[in-house]
């Protein structure tokens, strides 16, 4: 009988050790992605290298010069929660009805989507709206929304562009990596009819889905039970879950046309993701994978393909 105790306090210590391990193990995650702070990890993570060709660009392209001299507007709205959150618009060269919206990705900012503002600007003739996400940039937040409440923000913005330009405004969302994400969770909503694509390039299924995948790349970690005690403390903290923050069961919703961009070659955020979206979407979808192309380098290692397929696509759904 005192053997059977012994045996019985000591699984109870060790599964109680476990259990503060799996705690303190959801806390670090937690700060570690999602908490508002440096992401001093992802520096020399092989999985975000670049071709050379790619960070010329990414570094030195003249998208960057075209953007600081162009006259951005600045937007304000507050969010459903409370944060002030920033938006940039510029008006085309030419009035028109079409607005591209665009969602950056993960510790970007707004500026950087004009590597394809450029394009929608001086070749489509489009106005051009770009924000910082909550949590980046000038907006606030103090956590990392990964796109799940970013998508009732892009609803506001949405909004916004439609009581400047009317009720005949066009809109097209386009986003990349969690751009992405945010773009096709935000499709899932009830959109009002004014948004009449969505450009989805290298995004993921969820966010617990990513989790998983990076945290047995990068840690060499299971997925049981660390991520569902982050997603507990996610939704302690940021008011979200990771489970919850699915792009997968948003497009299983959506009624606006997707296209699906992804490089065959990205390891940050696999193909497969993408590939499971495009099967899943409940609209029409389109679907161009890139040859060579590693996380979020389609626009540069395969331009004219990219752009050719994007112009195709925004044809069959933007009215001249």
């Amino acid at each position: 009988m005192k053997r059977k105790k012994l045996w019985l306090g000591l699984g109870t210590a060790l599964l109680s050790l476990l259990l503060i391990i799996d705690i303190i193990a959801g806390f670090f995650f937690y700060n570690l992605a999602i908490d508002r702070n440096l992401k001093d990890y992802l520096v020399g993570n092989t999985d975000l290298e670049v071709s050379a060709e790619a960070m010329d660009v990414f570094i030195d392209g003249d998208w960057r010069s075209w953007a600081a001299n162009q006259d951005f507007e600045q937007w304000e709205m507050e969010s459903f929660d409370g944060l002030m959150l920033n938006g940039y618009y510029l008006e085309a060269k030419v009035p028109t009805n079409k607005t591209v919206v665009f969602a950056h990705g993960y510790l970007g900012t707004a500026s950087d989507m004009a590597l394809f503002g450029q394009y929608y600007y001086e070749s489509l003739g489009y106005n051009v709206f770009t924000a910082d996400l909550r949590g980046h940039g000038k907006s606030e937040g103090d956590y990392i929304g990964f796109g799940w409440h970013d998508r009732l923000d892009y609803l506001g913005w949405i909004n916004r562009i439609i009581e400047e330009q009317g009720p005949n405004t066009e809109i097209v969302l386009h986003g990349i990596s969690m751009g992405a994400a945010t773009v096709l969770m935000t499709s899932g909503e009830e959109l009002p009819s004014n948004v009449k694509a969505v450009v989805a390039d290298s995004p993921y299924t969820s966010v617990a889905d990513l989790f998983g995948y990076q945290l047995e790349r990068m840690f060499h970690l299971p997925e049981i039970p660390i991520i569902p005690t982050t997603g507990l403390v996610s939704k302690l903290k940021a008011g979200y879950s990771l489970k919850e923050a699915s792009a997968l069961v948003q497009v299983k919703k959506a009624d606006v046309p997707i296209l699906y961009i992804h490089g065959k070659e990205d390891v940050f955020v696999p193909t497969s993701m993408t590939m499971e979206l495009y099967e899943n979407t409940k609209s029409d979808a389109e679907l161009l994978l890139i040859d060579g192309a590693g996380h979020g380098e389609g626009i540069v290692i395969a331009q004219d393909t990219y752009i050719k397929k994007l112009q195709q696509f925004l044809n069959k759904y933007i009215v001249d």
